[in-house]
């Protein structure tokens, strides 16, 4: 559902119809029932957007509905029928071509798996209810159940837990690779209080530090740094990973000007020549804005002689400026900006 979009103008609006108006106007032309089963395929947010959408559409005009469909109708003329009916349509191929052994053995490697209903559920539950239902779990469980959800919500849940797991847990989240079926059955049973069947194909990855850093990156300030110094206890080396990945190079672009300009004086040129020749454009122009004209034009110049560079000599110059830039913060140099305004 595209939220931006615009449709057709409104008279005495102050706009055109937005995405989401459009999708509600269709929704409200249709009966209850069709329009409760598309609603059932839709995210929280998503559902939630598009209610207040459909009274913002309540005194839709004639000359606005026809708009409407006229724009539906140009776009579903377009799309193709490929997509219906395409698993049964899929087995019946590989049936024919390979037998029914053989096919059901092909199948069982490639078809995408479904989602448990249990994991579906997580999303329509607040953090508290979520943490009250995994907080005597065993930490994989919890683990499981975190890296299933969103980064913010996770992290929401994640500080709602005891403060002596939560190392543990993210250590967990970390370290997930393909979810077993026994573990979604077992997440099945603590949130629908009885043990359901599940299918036999692995859950889509999700876990790893990447996702680790993520729940991370969305908890209050200092919560993050106490729990990575409890996980270095447990795994140093997994520990530096997610922190590294709480801070990439990327988010220098956050800092403002007085901050970056503390940070590159205390980065030697050789170093910061290597980093930026990785750096996009926006935050590589930024850098150099909070720099003389001559230093500029120095580090430009130097760029070009070199020319192309190992990607792992840019990737270690780069930690190496991120390194810098934990420092200077630890000290209390540097103020980091990033996904929170009160990460420092």
């Amino acid at each position: 559902m595209d939220e931006t979009e615009e449709g057709a103008p409104r008279p005495g609006a102050t706009g055109p119809l937005g995405g989401s108006e459009t999708a509600a106007i269709l929704l409200m032309m249709l009966g209850d029932e069709e329009a409760a089963e598309i609603l059932s395929h839709l995210d929280p947010h998503e559902v939630q957007h598009l209610g207040s959408a459909m009274f913002n559409v309540a005194d839709v005009t004639e000359s606005e509905v026809k708009e409407v469909f006229d724009a539906f109708m140009t776009r579903a003329r377009a799309r193709t029928t490929i997509g219906f009916g395409a698993t049964p349509r899929i087995r019946a191929v590989m049936e024919h071509a390979l037998g029914a052994e053989r096919a059901e053995t092909m199948l069982a490697r490639i078809t995408p798996p479904k989602r448990s209903h249990a994991l579906d559920a997580l999303r329509w539950m607040d953090a508290k209810t979520i943490a009250a239902l995994i907080e005597n779990e065993h930490p994989q469980i919890a683990a499981l159940v975190l890296a299933h959800l969103e980064a913010p919500m996770a992290a929401d849940v994640l500080q709602m837990l005891p403060a002596e797991v939560q190392p543990d847990v993210i250590y967990r989240v970390a370290r997930l690779e393909n979810v077993t079926a026994d573990a979604l059955q077992e997440l099945e049973r603590i949130l629908v209080g009885e043990v359901s069947r599940v299918a036999s194909a692995p859950s889509p990855v999700r876990g790893g530090a990447s996702e680790a850093a993520k729940i991370m990156t969305n908890t209050k300030a200092g919560i993050d740094q106490r729990i990575i110094r409890s996980l270095g206890k447990i795994d140093k080396q997994l520990a530096q990973q997610i922190e590294d990945e709480m801070f990439v190079f990327e988010d220098l672009d956050e800092l403002d000007e007085k901050n970056l300009g503390i940070l590159l004086r205390n980065i030697d040129n050789e170093v910061l020549v290597i980093a930026l020749k990785g750096a996009d454009e926006k935050l590589r122009n930024k850098m150099f804005g909070c720099m003389s004209s001559r230093a500029a034009d120095t580090i430009r110049d130097e760029m070009e002689e070199r020319g192309p560079m190992r990607l792992a000599d840019v990737q270690d110059a780069q930690k190496e400026v991120l390194a810098i830039a934990r420092r200077l913060a630890d000290a209390g140099t540097l103020i980091l900006g990033g996904g929170r305004e009160d990460y420092v």
